[in-house]
């Protein structure tokens, strides 16, 4: 049975990145209404996506995952105006391209901002809003990961180290905020925004080459999985759903 987003509020965090938008646009469609995180400094296009959502209702704020203050601020913002929250998608992140056989050119710095935003900071978003979401009775989380977390194959070897701990999170926080609150984990292969400094259309064009549905992902393909994490997958938790087009395999 599909269950409806209507009257529910999805807040996406990260919400002006590719997925992310696409989020925010597929959720909106569906009737939800939307919150986005955007950066600080980039407000503007923060205000233009949601200016284009379907419905209305939605807001931007600032905040950034690796600054938990900023997540606190945002939890009163929301608090004070929604009580509650019914989904929450972890869509922000950060990574580098390195070479796996370059050791040195994977240094601390690198590392501690690998970690800080793409499981530090999805872990304190989390932490943050478990409360909102387990108001709301039937909450929902999406974290946003990647089959480089169980191939070893990716943009370094500390972004598919992130990757396999994100998988771990959804088990345990699926374990611990159970009934109220769902965790589910979406892993794309390579998709088609600009996450990943350095790749062009010459990489995208080998890498459908070689996946055997002969393309790379859309940002809505991704953001079509998550939304059926809401929508269709409801006694689903505590599991990572590959959306890759049989790259892994």
């Amino acid at each position: 049975m599909t269950s409806t987003l209507k009257d529910k509020t999805a807040l996406v965090i990260g919400g002006t990145g590719g997925i992310g938008a696409a989020c925010a646009e597929v959720f909106a469609s569906q009737g939800a209404k939307v919150i986005i995180t955007h950066r600080p400094g980039k407000a503007d296009a923060a205000l233009d996506l949601v200016a284009e959502l379907s419905g209305s209702g939605h807001q931007a704020f600032p905040a950034d995952v690796a600054d938990t203050a900023s997540l606190l601020a945002l939890r009163n913002a929301i608090t004070s105006q929604h009580g509650s929250i019914d989904i929450l998608v972890n869509a922000a992140g950060f990574t580098r391209s390195i070479p796996h056989a370059d050791l040195s050119a994977l240094d601390d710095e690198v590392i501690d901002q690998v970690f800080a935003v793409n499981w530090r900071g999805q872990f304190a978003t989390i932490r943050t809003f478990a409360p909102l979401l387990k108001a709301s009775g039937n909450g929902l989380i999406v974290l946003v990961s990647s089959i480089a977390g169980n191939t070893g194959i990716g943009s370094s070897i500390a972004y598919c180290a992130v990757k396999a701990g994100i998988d771990v999170m959804v088990k345990s926080l699926a374990r611990v905020l159970a009934p109220e609150v769902r965790v589910v984990g979406v892993a794309p292969g390579v998709v088609d925004t600009a996450f990943v400094p350095g790749r062009n259309a010459a990489f995208n064009a080998r890498t459908a080459a070689s996946t055997p549905l002969r393309r790379i992902a859309t940002p809505f393909d991704i953001a079509d999985a998550i939304l059926a994490c809401a929508t269709h997958l409801t006694f689903s938790t505590g599991t990572t759903i590959v959306v890759d087009g049989g790259r892994s395999l």
